[in-house]
């Protein structure tokens, strides 16, 4: 996984907000605690790393931590989004995203492609 996708779930984690809220018809019950195992990793993770080490290179370390719980909370999540789509191709038209949802996406991408690669980078300078 690039590191661009890790620093965005790492974001998406740390924010509070839920995530299985999307998708209608999952188990919202396993997929929750799947998530909330998942953040609590990542968190604890982070938490542990050096403090001389650069943002970006403690928010791989989280994520390759908890790499196995991540890896569960996706599969359940993908086994639900399929079952969804089976849903709405027998019918159910399908969900788009809000136009915040997308916008939360773009700035994630924009925070881990741009912000914490030049904070890292002048957080560096300032050792």
């Amino acid at each position: 996984m690039s590191m661009t996708v890790r620093a965005a779930f790492l974001l998406i984690s740390l924010a509070p907000q839920a995530a299985t809220a999307q998708v209608p018809g999952r188990s919202e019950a396993g997929l929750a605690a799947l998530e909330q195992t998942w953040h609590a990793c990542v968190r604890d993770a982070f938490a542990q790393q050096p403090r001389t080490q650069s943002r970006a290179g403690s928010q791989r370390n989280a994520l390759d931590a908890c790499q196995a719980q991540e890896d569960a909370f996706v599969a359940a999540a993908m086994t639900e989004v399929d079952a969804g789509s089976r849903e709405a191709r027998a019918g159910e038209p399908a969900r788009r995203p809000a136009l915040t949802e997308r916008a939360r996406a773009w700035a994630a991408s924009v925070a881990s492609d741009v912000l914490d690669p030049v904070s890292s980078w002048l957080s560096a300078l300032r050792r």
